[in-house]
């Protein structure tokens, strides 16, 4: 595959106990940055306990300065609302300053709005309000949403964009242990199997996967899912995914979101 080449060790990289680390890079606006957070989940799910992961922000942007006066002018009134295309990937580092877990969700609520189009995500109000939806601390939001830490973590993400080469996104580096070794990207898309067989190559031994959670379950850690995503995770047809995915919807577990084509499900 000429897409997966070797890389070296980042010169700053994430304490772990596990053996084998993800940097993730996505541009949150990308719908197939959507698709490899489906793949990602399934890699979560099965084969969580050898790896770590991190995502870096590769949205492209000019003039970060500039953007940082307008969100401080925002803030202060000066203006009633701003759009920019740097706005989301701000805000996911705003909501990472909350811990890991605060920074995922907030990158699902954001990508959910994305795909139904629900709201305009490049909007700092819009950003505001999902902070909310994901029950973010608000205060400490609103200031990181406008401060430099917010600024300089996104500018740390592009900086290791520049630095490990990666020119296609969503890609991913898969690194070991051992910080002589060369790390694995793996740029664009591929089959979840690919995934698998690299992540068993990098601890060199069979790896033995997790039993799945319940339907039930899934829609606990992860609150809305597609309907492909679903079958995806339980390797079943789509047809047998919406069947069960409705029944709990008429059990009033679950709801059903439409926009076009796209079907999302989520918990109630």
């Amino acid at each position: 595959m000429n897409n997966i080449q070797m890389i070296s060790q980042p010169t700053a990289s994430l304490p772990t106990n596990k053996p084998v680390e993800l940097y993730i890079f996505i541009d949150p606006l990308c719908s197939n940055s959507f698709t490899m957070q489906s793949m990602l989940r399934k890699l979560q799910l099965e084969y969580e306990h050898y790896f770590s992961w991190r995502y870096v922000l590769s949205t492209e942007l000019t003039s970060l300065n500039c953007l940082s006066n307008r969100i401080k002018g925002c803030l202060s009134g000066d203006e009633l609302d701003i759009t920019h295309p740097a706005l989301p990937s701000i805000a996911i580092k705003a909501a990472e300053l909350q811990g890991k877990r605060a920074g995922s969700r907030y990158l699902s609520k954001l990508q959910e709005h994305a795909a139904l189009q629900s709201k305009n995500i490049l909007s700092h109000a819009a950003l505001t309000e999902i902070a909310f939806e994901v029950q973010l601390d608000m205060n400490e939001f609103t200031v990181d949403f406008g401060s430099k830490e917010a600024a300089h973590a996104f500018q740390c993400d592009l900086y290791i964009t520049r630095e490990m080469e990666v020119d296609e996104v969503p890609s991913i580096v898969f690194f070991n242990e051992n910080v002589e070794d060369e790390g694995l990207k793996v740029s664009g898309l591929y089959n979840y199997e690919v995934y698998e067989h690299i992540l068993q190559e990098m601890i060199q031994e069979q790896l033995v996967r997790q039993p799945l959670p319940s339907l039930d379950e899934l829609f606990i850690r992860f609150q809305t899912l597609t309907t492909a995503e679903v079958a995806a995770i339980y390797q079943i047809a789509e047809s047998v995914a919406e069947r069960e995915l409705k029944k709990r919807m008429l059990q009033q577990k679950i709801e059903r979101l439409m926009k076009d084509d796209i079907a999302l499900w989520r918990q109630k």
